[in-house]
């Protein structure tokens, strides 16, 4: 596993040393040590930041005790016509998602957000997609939150109420080259689930 952290529009990713990192542009070996101060200072600058280690996952969780831990989950939509349901959220689109609550399993959270932040209930689980990693800092507080992302199924007639209480403006059922213009502009994690999702197809 080549663990990825994203930080809004920016991530750093670890790696094994030697891989090939052209596609980065900032790299740190992360036996000189990894802190979560170092890696916000050099994203001040950078984009796209390599952490090389000869145990990559050794690295993450060496980070990750930076940070406050999350559990989330979420879902891709689909019904039977190919449509996909999806949020606009703060300026962007984006996918229902939110956090794990006691006593509920992973797949039981998925559905609840996806019903409480677009409306649409009677979900089912199709298959797990991945599982996606973001830090963002709130008053103060760093948080890592990981989101369990599942392809599920719902019916594309559903009536959509937005959750306007957690910014969401709309909840639609895009057709596929809507979804792809919709992703030119979503953010980098939410393309790396539609990615994962190609790859299981």
């Amino acid at each position: 596993m080549n663990p990825t952290v994203y930080f809004l529009d920016k991530s750093i990713t670890f790696l094994p040393e030697g891989a090939e990192i052209s596609g980065f542009d900032a790299a740190i070996d992360a036996a000189q040590g990894i802190s979560r101060a170092k890696v916000v200072k050099i994203l001040e600058t950078h984009n796209r930041l390599a952490v090389l280690s000869d145990d990559p996952d050794a690295a993450f969780k060496e980070l990750g005790r930076d940070f406050m831990y999350v559990t989330a989950a979420g879902g891709v939509v689909r019904d039977g016509n190919g449509h996909t349901l999806m949020i606009y959220r703060r300026g962007r689109w984006d996918l229902p998602k939110g956090h794990w609550e006691k006593g509920e399993t992973i797949e039981e959270c998925a559905m609840r957000e996806v019903a409480e932040e677009t409306g649409v209930g009677n979900t089912r689980i199709i298959a797990p997609i991945c599982n996606t990693f973001h830090a963002y800092n709130v008053y103060g507080k760093w948080e890592l939150k990981c989101t369990h992302w599942f392809l599920m199924g719902g019916d594309g007639l559903s009536r959509t109420v937005p959750q306007q209480e957690e910014g969401i403006s709309s909840a639609d059922w895009l057709d596929a080259g809507r979804v792809s213009e919709a992703l030119e502009t979503s953010y980098p994690t939410i393309r790396a689930v539609f990615a994962a999702l190609d790859k299981i197809k």
